[in-house]
C-alpha cells in the first residue's frame, strides 16, 4: 500500500468517528498524474448528492504529456461505495450533523483508494487540548531519548 496524499489537518479539526475505504472514478490523465505525485486532498470535502458520494475541490494536477485530453484540476469526482454504506452515511449526516472528510489517498495494488472519515467538528477548546497532549507527548519522548540507564 503506497500512500500518495494525507490530510493531516483533518485530525486536528475533527473527531474521526468511523473510517471507510472508497474507490474513485478517474480519467486516464488523472491517474497518470496521481502516479507522478501531483495530488492534494487538504481542501477537499465529500458530499452525498442523488445517492452518489462525490468529492469536491480535490486537486489533481494536469498531466504534462496529456494534450487535448487533459482534465480539469478541481473537477467533482465520484467515489465508489456500496449502496448500504451510502444510505448509512446519509442518515448519519442528516440526523447527527456529522460530515465526511477525505483522510488519505493511497494505491491498493494498482487501484487508487480514498479513505474517508465520518467526523464531528472540534470546538476551539478541544483543539487547544489536543495541542497540549501533543506537546506533552513530545516532551516525554524527548526526556526518554535523553535519559541514560
Amino acid at each position: 500500500m503506497k500512500v500518495v496524499a494525507t490530510n493531516r489537518k483533518a485530525s486536528f479539526e475533527y473527531f474521526i468517528l468511523e473510517k471507510y475505504e472508497a474507490g474513485i472514478k478517474l480519467k486516464g490523465t488523472e491517474i497518470k498524474s496521481v502516479r507522478t505525485g501531483s495530488i492534494n486532498i487538504n481542501d477537499a470535502y465529500v458530499i452525498i448528492r442523488n445517492n452518489k458520494v462525490e468529492i469536491l475541490n480535490m486537486f489533481i494536477g494536469k498531466y504534462e504529456k496529456g494534450n487535448i485530453f487533459n482534465h480539469d484540476e478541481r473537477r467533482t469526482r465520484e467515489l465508489l461505495l456500496h449502496k448500504k454504506e451510502i444510505i448509512k452515511l446519509g442518515t448519519k449526516i442528516k440526523l447527527e450533523g456529522l460530515t465526511l472528510v477525505p483522510l488519505r489517498a493511497y494505491f491498493n495494488d494498482a487501484l487508487l483508494k480514498i479513505e474517508i472519515g465520518l467526523c464531528r467538528g472540534k470546538k476551539l477548546y478541544d483543539k487547544r487540548e489536543s495541542l497540549k497532549e501533543e506537546d506533552q507527548k513530545r516532551k516525554a519522548a524527548r526526556a526518554l531519548k535523553n535519559y541514560k540507564y
